[in-house]
């Protein structure tokens, strides 16, 4: 089969390797039908990521249908089009009896890794894929839900709600601030309104994503470059800051700007893959109640997301704005790491 095999920092080919097979009776076989591309790949390329060796095929999104289920395999058959999820879970360790899946005890990969696809196992960019613990890993699409809207479930979604949103403790009536309108952010905006967000806010650099933002949720905003963003957020809070900032880029300087438009009392929540440190002014921040919040999705909401999206009440479909053939891989690689450029959101490969 054709995969995208990582080599290193900043090399990547699509390349011929063998196909996968069972190893474990809870695995299943999946023909990959669509697969995406996500910011965290563009950090394993960067080097960001050095548990992935070379050798590894990436990405950890798709959608699929099994042609093949092991022995111990009972919640989903051979045809059944499926979900892959970015997390993977035995469903019976003690993280997984928490619902923390990201933490999943299972010794596939890692122990205490739940992202393994493209990390620590042979990943989705690729024409096949051996998906372990098939039974707790997999979600049936249902009828009437394309794949363009599918693939957005297996990370970006269930991560903008789960590690934005809920461990931001938006409640009804918050201001959000969104920091960062690239997918994830996005998600974070359009799941907001889940909770009972009264206003929220988007922040970036590229107008164009700015633009995209009210799409997806944001009912104001600001582009980080004026010289005067914080006072532009602040006056649309009473001068009191925001109740809740997500952080949804993973540089320095995008969660430091959301320590400095917090309200008192209020939350930080970093969904940003960070590849550098970042200074935290805990002297200035101890006394005004903050707390920052930070994690792994463990796909937990997948299936609520998905019968929302089944009843065309979040459209998901909204973040596929490229498509591409699986032979345009690397063609798709350069638009996604171009999305200033291209204008994209999440680029789409599919058969």
């Amino acid at each position: 089969m054709k995969a995208l095999v990582y080599h290193g920092p900043g090399k990547k080919a699509w390349e011929e390797v063998p196909d996968p097979t069972i190893i474990d009776p809870t695995d299943v076989v999946v023909r990959v039908d669509t697969t995406t591309i996500c910011g965290t790949d563009l950090h394993i390329l960067k080097g960001d990521v050095p548990a992935v060796t070379e050798g590894r095929i990436l990405g950890h999104e798709g959608v699929g249908t099994v042609v093949e289920a092991g022995s111990a395999v009972s919640a989903v058959a051979v045809g059944d089009r499926v979900i892959i999820s970015c997390i993977s879970a035995c469903g019976s360790c003690s993280y997984c009896h928490q619902g923390l899946y990201a933490h999943c005890l299972a010794d596939e990969g890692a122990s205490g890794i739940g992202w393994i696809f493209g990390h620590l196992i042979d990943g989705t960019q690729a024409e096949l894929v051996r998906v372990p613990f098939a039974d707790n890993s997999l979600y049936k699409v249902p009828d009437g839900v394309t794949d363009e809207a599918a693939v957005m479930l297996s990370d970006i979604l269930p991560t903008g709600f789960e590690i934005g949103v809920r461990y931001g403790r938006v409640k009804p009536g918050d201001v959000v601030a969104v920091v960062g309108a690239g997918p994830v952010g996005l998600a974070a905006m359009m799941t907001a309104s889940l909770y009972g967000a009264a206003r929220v806010i988007a922040l970036d650099l590229d107008t164009n994503r700015l633009d995209q933002a009210r799409a997806f949720g944001a009912s104001d905003t600001v582009n980080s470059a004026d010289a005067d963003w914080i006072d532009q957020v602040t006056g649309m809070t009473d001068g009191l800051g925001v109740d809740v900032a997500i952080e949804a880029v993973g540089i320095p300087g995008t969660f430091d700007a959301c320590t400095r438009i917090v309200r008192p009392g209020g939350s930080v929540a970093n969904v940003g893959v960070h590849g550098a440190p970042v200074e935290l002014a805990l002297q200035d921040l101890w006394i005004s109640d903050i707390s920052i919040t930070m994690g792994l999705v463990s796909t937990s909401t997948t299936p609520m997301l998905l019968k929302l999206v089944a009843q065309h009440k979040l459209a998901a479909e909204r973040f596929a704005t490229h498509h591409f053939g699986f032979d345009q891989v690397l063609e798709a690689y350069d638009t996604f790491g171009r999305a200033a450029d291209t204008k994209a959101l999440k680029v789409v490969i599919s058969r």
